[in-house]
């Protein structure tokens, strides 16, 4: 599924990074890989073939001697990198973004829901929640307003996105919303949703385990025997 596509801004910026991204990455392709990586994530996704740690360090000559971004930058980084076919573009934009978003207001957040919900998968789904959309709501709390809607959408990456967007919060973690999205999407379907509720209640279990103790044990009869089994493999 895919939102709204978001009008790229001008940046003279992303001018300078897309032709250097694509000349370097293009360079260091490996088709041999790339068919590996295609067939892992099951045929959904083209790739280049460059691993990850190769792929950093091209990332990082990319970037050599350019200016931080502002919030119009990363968003043309962003979109313009979701625009190209294969896979390690997408990786380089949520870098990029995990690096910068403490450039970006919460405006932003329009943005990272079309990042989110554009040909998803957990690849980039999942760092965009916990990376991009987590600090954002922890920067505006009226965004939370966004993640109570998100977390009933009818597209199951961005449910996902706000059971998980709490997943570096720790002891910040509103622990009651939490419980409650867990709640709201215990009957999923999805395979990716009911995991989605035992990681974010594992990750909270390692902050307050009586209380993700406790909450499993109130919720037995409502949460799926995998929510259960992530939530509790290490209590």
């Amino acid at each position: 599924m895919t939102s709204h596509v978001p009008a790229v801004p001008d940046s003279a910026l992303a001018d300078l990074v897309l032709p250097r991204l694509t000349t370097v990455y293009a360079a260091a392709a490996d088709p041999v890989r790339a068919a590996s990586a295609a067939a892992y994530m099951r045929g959904a996704f083209p790739f280049l073939g460059i691993a990850t740690p190769a792929r950093r360090a091209l990332s990082r000559e990319v970037l050599a001697g350019l200016p931080r971004p502002g919030e119009a930058d990363c968003a043309a980084v962003a979109l313009r990198c979701w625009a190209l076919p294969e896979r390690e573009y997408r990786y380089f934009a949520v870098d990029f973004l995990r690096r910068h978003i403490g450039s970006c207001s919460s405006a932003f957040l329009g943005t990272a829901r079309y990042l989110v919900a554009t040909e998803s998968w957990w690849d980039t789904a999942d760092l965009l929640a916990a990376h991009v959309v987590g600090p954002l709501v922890a920067a505006d709390p009226e965004l939370v307003a966004v993640m109570d809607a998100w977390i009933t959408d009818g597209d199951l990456w961005i449910a996902r996105t706000a059971l998980l967007h709490q997943l570096t919060y720790k002891g910040g973690t509103d622990a009651e919303r939490l419980f409650r999205y867990c709640l709201l999407q215990s009957g999923h379907r999805d395979f990716f949703v009911r995991k989605a509720i035992g990681w974010a209640l594992r990750e909270y279990a390692r902050t307050d385990p009586d209380a993700v103790r406790e909450f499993v044990v109130s919720a037995a009869d409502r949460l799926s025997p995998l929510s259960v089994r992530e939530a509790t493999r290490r209590l």
